[in-house]
């Protein structure tokens, strides 16, 4: 699976990205035709504590999954996209099955 970060307006560390990486490759375990995985990082200018987006997209064969998540940590919100996704891949598993 080919694997790409973007962030906006900030570079981030190799602890986070590296944290992003492992918990999208277990969607491999699920669903081994995962293609490529895409995801933004960005802040939200407002003032709240939730202000941490991480939108997280995977390509498979014949479509495209996409989550979006905010919190108050990158980490966190990468957890919750990745659990909305891994979802996503299950019930597409079970339609191609």
């Amino acid at each position: 699976m080919d694997f790409k970060v973007n962030t906006v307006h900030f570079s981030p560390d190799e602890k986070l990205v590296n944290y992003i990486h492992n918990k999208v490759k277990k969607l491999e375990l699920i669903y081994d035709q995962i293609i490529a995985s895409e995801i933004y990082l960005r802040i939200d200018k407002n003032n709240s504590n939730e202000n941490k987006i991480a939108e997280v997209k995977i390509l498979i064969p014949g479509n495209e999954l996409f989550a979006k998540k905010r919190c108050k940590s990158f980490e966190e919100a990468a957890d919750s996209a990745v659990q909305a996704l891994k979802k996503q891949v299950e019930k597409h598993k079970s339609k191609t099955a």
